[in-house]
């Protein structure tokens, strides 16, 4: 019986998505257990929390040198007795994805049951194991560091980081140390997420700049902290050829962040008045002429956004509004329908009588999700709302949720007859629990008829 390589054992056992049958093929020779194993290890999730974990937990403890053995040991930590004497078969660490600060909490959690838990033992003892996985795992990928631990400190570090691709942060945890000479280790992170940024840090603003190919970049600020973000600002507009994404729930006073080539704009966030009034000097200043898809929650006026649409290039094909100021509502819905014309997708709160020039104008809308004022008992705007979608609607138009205004069963009917040559993949009313009984025979005839897909009014159909 011919014999297939590593190399296709490797292409077949990655294959399996069943981890009772590679455990079984552990069994089979050596050959194939050198292959299972690093396979098993890479695949474990640091969330799947089941009775197995301690045995998990127990072979990552058996791989502590003995130089941190005796540490913990001098520290009055007492190992659990379950771990091996000797170093395991494999370097199991090796093949592992590097671990959360959750999961590491939860080793330090089951270790410490054994003695008088306490901060300086489970620091201690964070500090070895971050050191053993810094030590020994090779060109990790991702890393989220929410701690207070300097990962990048830790001997191996250069190795282990080189190669990140995505970074989450919290610059209030990491020391500053560490974050700084991080920057000095990868260069070539496609995503930045920065957690509590409450203002100007040089070792962020150095770690932006140290960035080859940053595309994607993600800033929640510190609401009770928010200072000045003017370095932070400059160093993300240096990286303008580059950043394709940027999410912000922070305000810039600084009119530099020119991003040409950005592509999505997230913006969250409740500013006070002097705030938003910075913002809209921000917005007045900037372009994104290549803006393609629109993220918006806050209280950010109306106005603004309708400023920031009108200087794009008409390639906004995904806008979503949520929570913003409804005054001058009008002008932002004027500002999508004469200047988003390639619009795909639109979530936002509508008047009916707003909604024909959208669906007039924007005839390559695809999904619409839309809420509005009124009470559920308001009748006639629901059968309003309706009567517009069956009549202007563009062909393209297939995915439909409204919020909850009732609306009349006749008109309902209608509203579905309308749709007989272009049927809809589904229909959704926000709150069905409202009158889920009420409509639920009308939407089952259409969806036996074909005309739509799915509807939450008829959840088992």
């Amino acid at each position: 019986m011919l014999r297939l390589n590593i190399d296709c054992l490797i292409l077949i056992f990655n294959d399996v998505r069943d981890k009772n049958s590679l455990h079984s093929c552990l069994l089979a020779n050596r050959e194939w257990c050198r292959v299972v194993v690093p396979i098993l290890w890479n695949n474990f999730s640091w969330c799947n929390e089941d009775e197995d974990e301690s045995i998990f937990f127990d072979m990552i403890l058996s791989l502590l040198p003995s130089s941190s053995r005796q540490y913990l040991s001098n520290n009055r930590i007492k190992l659990p007795p379950s771990i091996l004497s000797k170093p395991p078969f494999f370097n199991y660490i090796s093949f592992c994805k590097f671990p959360e600060a959750d999961a590491i909490k939860r080793i330090t959690e089951m270790v410490l049951d054994f003695n008088n838990y306490d901060n300086k033992k489970k620091n201690l003892l964070e500090q070895e194991i971050y050191k053993l996985f810094v030590s020994q795992c090779n060109n990790v990928k991702e890393l989220n560091w929410t701690n207070s631990q300097p990962l990048s400190l830790f001997p191996g570090a250069s190795t282990c980081f080189s190669q990140l691709h995505s970074l989450f942060i919290d610059p209030n945890s990491v020391n500053s140390n560490a974050l700084y000479q991080i920057s000095k280790i990868c260069r070539y992170l496609n995503t930045l997420i920065i957690y509590n940024c409450s203002q100007d840090l040089p070792e962020l603003v150095s770690l932006i700049d140290s960035q080859r190919n940053l595309k994607n970049v993600k800033i929640y600020s510190d609401n009770d902290l928010r200072r000045n973000y003017k370095k932070l600002s400059e160093a993300l507009a240096r990286k303008s050829n580059t950043i394709k994404h940027l999410h912000l729930n922070l305000l810039t006073e600084s009119p530099s962040l020119s991003l040409d080539n950005l592509t999505v704009l997230s913006i969250s966030g409740w500013y006070t008045d002097d705030e938003i009034r910075g913002f809209q000097h921000y917005l007045s200043v900037l372009k994104f002429p290549d803006l393609q898809s629109l993220y918006v929650t806050g209280s950010i006026y109306t106005y603004d956004l309708a400023t920031l649409i009108r200087k794009t290039n008409g390639n906004i094909s995904r806008a979503f509004f949520n929570g913003i100021n409804k005054e001058d509502i009008v002008i932002l819905i004027h500002a999508i329908a004469n200047n988003c014309r390639k619009i795909e997708i639109l979530h936002m709160n509508l008047n009916p009588r707003h909604l024909i020039l959208l669906l007039s104008n924007c005839k390559n809308l695809v999904e619409i999700n839309l809420s509005h004022d009124y009470t559920d008992d308001d009748l006639s705007s629901g059968d309003d709302l309706l009567n517009i979608l069956a009549d202007y609607s563009p062909k393209s138009l297939t995915n439909i949720t409204i919020s909850s205004s009732t609306f009349s069963a006749r008109v309902l009917d209608q509203f579905f007859e309308s749709f007989r040559k272009k049927p809809l993949n589904y229909f959704h009313v926000k709150n069905t629990y409202y009158y889920l009984d009420k409509y639920e025979d009308i939407v089952r005839k259409f969806i036996n008829e074909g005309i739509v897909k799915y509807s939450n009014i008829c959840p088992y159909s």
